[in-house]
């Protein structure tokens, strides 16, 4: 079955290898955003472009047979959800957002406790949420009524 939807075969095959490495920049923006600047939101962003990326290049029926509505949906609730918990778990130590796991070395990975909890779960909910909104207006078509000569 050849595939007819999406753009050139140049292009598929390009996105196909820029992909990995533009999602692997977004978690590398994640992981690191509590020691250099970036963090959830930024990798959120760059992840969601990676999904865009492909999206424009397959066609946006390739993205719904990997990434169903349902899905991204689930993703970006989980990840406010997920925000929200860590959160609340600072009450257990008496404040809101209080940080409750044990602080690592300066400006290792792992040194800054709640934070990058929080980036991760702010990475989901952008990441989620734009693609979602970039799907709906994918799927948003104008008829455009061409001018008769």
């Amino acid at each position: 079955m050849k595939e007819t939807s999406g753009m050139s075969l140049i292009v598929k095959r390009v996105t196909r290898i820029s992909v990995s490495l533009i999602f692997l920049y977004g978690v590398y923006i994640l992981l690191h955003g509590h020691i250099t600047p970036g963090g959830g939101f930024a990798g959120g962003v760059i992840i969601a472009l990676s999904f865009i990326h492909l999206v424009l290049a397959f066609g946006r029926e390739a993205a719904f047979k990997r990434l169903s509505h349902e899905f991204i949906s689930l993703a970006e609730s989980a990840g406010g959800l997920m925000f929200l918990i860590i959160a609340v778990l600072g009450f257990s130590g008496g404040f809101f957002f209080l940080n409750f796991l044990r602080h690592g070395t300066p400006f290792e990975l792992f040194s800054s406790g709640t934070i990058i909890l929080c980036n991760i779960a702010i990475f989901i909910k952008v990441g989620a949420g734009l693609f979602a909104i970039f799907i709906a207006l994918a799927m948003l078509r104008i008829p455009i009524e061409q001018e008769k000569g």
